[in-house]
């Protein structure tokens, strides 16, 4: 086959509607760590689709390199279909079709190629469809979006158009709503939007629930939310309801455990994270969970100044360390657990080790702007209680508060800086360098004319700095507007 054709077939194989076309980039993920993610949960949700279970798995593969592993997955998906859709077999078919012609190309078998875009052509034209190469169809845009939500916070957006679209074709289908309700959730989880019920998650983790309520991530999700709304009676009776129906569900046991060590109840959470961890002991989640039930006694009793021996301390730190180390070791770009593992570190005292955590996350690229701002938060904390060092944790309040996205770190990146700034000026009143910032922060709290008399205390002290003459120039304009 010529080289004239074979680019050809790739303006086809570009129009297919399947993972390969669905820009999920591999920098995004950890494809070993996702693949073992998928493998669990054809494990232990056999009642759930694994027609699109095998087809992420066979993208995965491919990812990791293994062409034949991934044909081996699309041959269980095909099998799938014949069980789940015996009566719409052709149009279950076309996303896995579609990874059938695109792993083929990649493995140089142009004929096979060919063989898989025409059973999409021929079905998408008895379908009347207005493309040869692709079809609108719901339960596609259902699986593009649970295929978003496995690769992470950077496609929760995505993930929520889609199963949008889904539901604008069949607004009371289950599958659907259970997808853009945990998606939502997830959202908010994330971005730490969780304080209000008006516009949240709340009414379509409801709805899904009414719908499928034997779901296993559905049901805790709506308790944990009902607990973030002051309803904890309720989503106890939730949680309670989802462990009595699936006991031995690693999934439920994770929620169930995130539900008792909000409520307080730590001891609890760890029963069921112990237990989940049995059942799926690389889960990077699971030991996350775990060193953080570990950090909250930690810190309840260091709070409470509780004259405990040393060594029961110290004890608390090293199984807080090993947990979050088993974290990273199983997820090695999350985050959050390389952020908690640096503070106990600094809580050991072990700095340098504390050092290398920290430079782990700062080296990672593509970093979403909630986990800068939470970087340089945890980083500024470290900076200023481990290390006592105001003018680095200032550097790095002052980054954190400067990545114009609002949430929670960066709240707490302004609180902290202010009370250090405050306190810099005390101490030092001609440093025009703390004026700029606190004229920076009421900028920010839009209290216009305190920020102005912090530039021109700034200006008095440093005249020529083009920053607060700028700042304080766009400052008068838009008082006298």
């Amino acid at each position: 086959m010529s080289e004239v054709s074979k680019d050809s077939l790739q303006k086809i194989l570009l129009q297919l509607e399947c993972h390969f076309t669905w820009m999920l980039m591999k920098e995004d993920v950890e494809p070993k760590e996702l693949e073992e993610r998928i493998a669990d949960q054809i494990e232990f949700l056999p009642s759930k689709s694994k027609i699109r279970n095998y087809n992420l798995m066979a993208y995965v593969n491919h990812l990791n390199g293994r062409k034949e592993t991934a044909l081996e997955n699309l041959q269980k998906a095909e099998e799938a279909v014949q069980i789940e859709c015996p009566g719409e077999i052709e149009k279950a078919s076309l996303v896995t079709w579609g990874c059938y012609a695109w792993v083929y190309y990649r493995m140089g078998q142009l004929e096979k190629v060919q063989e898989y875009i025409k059973k999409v052509e021929r079905t998408c034209k008895q379908n009347g469809s207005t493309s040869s190469y692709k079809m609108k169809l719901p339960h596609i845009y259902c699986e593009k979006g649970w295929a978003f939500l496995k690769f992470g916070a950077s496609y929760y957006e995505k993930a929520k158009e889609s199963f949008a679209k889904a539901l604008e074709e069949e607004p009371q289908n289950p599958e659907f709503n259970c997808g853009y309700a945990i998606t939502v959730y997830r959202m908010e989880d994330y971005y730490g939007k969780k304080s209000s019920a008006e516009g949240s998650s709340l009414e379509p983790l409801r709805r899904a629930v009414r719908l499928d309520p034997d779901h296993v991530f559905v049901v805790p999700l709506f308790a944990l939310k009902l607990q973030e709304i002051g309803q904890p009676r309720e989503g106890e009776k939730y949680i309670k309801q989802a462990l009595e129906k699936n006991p031995d569900i690693p999934y439920v046991l994770r929620y169930a455990a995130k539900f008792y060590r909000k409520k307080g109840d730590v001891i609890k959470s760890m029963e069921f994270l112990k237990r989940a961890l049995e059942l799926t002991p690389n889960s990077g989640f699971l030991h996350h969970q775990m060193g953080v039930c570990y950090r909250t006694q930690f810190v309840e009793m260091k709070t409470a100044k509780c004259h405990l021996a040393k060594c029961q301390m110290e004890e608390l730190i090293r199984s807080c360390i090993f947990h979050f180390q088993k974290a990273v070791e199983c997820k090695t770009k999350f985050v959050y657990a390389y952020l908690d593992l640096a503070s106990m570190y600094a809580e050991a005292k072990r700095f340098q080790e504390a050092e290398e955590s920290f430079q782990k996350v700062f080296t990672m690229t593509k970093l979403p702007s909630e986990d800068k701002q939470q970087l340089h938060f945890c980083y500024g904390r470290y900076q200023q209680f481990h290390k006592r060092s105001d003018s680095e944790a200032m550097k790095h309040y002052l980054e954190g508060l400067k990545i114009e996205k609002e949430s929670f770190p960066r709240k707490q990146c302004k609180v902290h800086l202010k009370k250090l700034v405050e306190k810099k000026i005390k101490r030092s009143p001609g440093d025009a360098k703390s004026f700029g910032i606190l004229g920076f922060i009421h900028q920010l709290d839009g209290e216009k004319r305190q920020a102005v008399e912090c530039y021109e205390r700034a200006l008095e002290i440093d005249p020529d700095n083009e920053e607060y003459l700028s700042a304080l120039w766009a400052l008068r304009l838009s008082l006298q507007s």
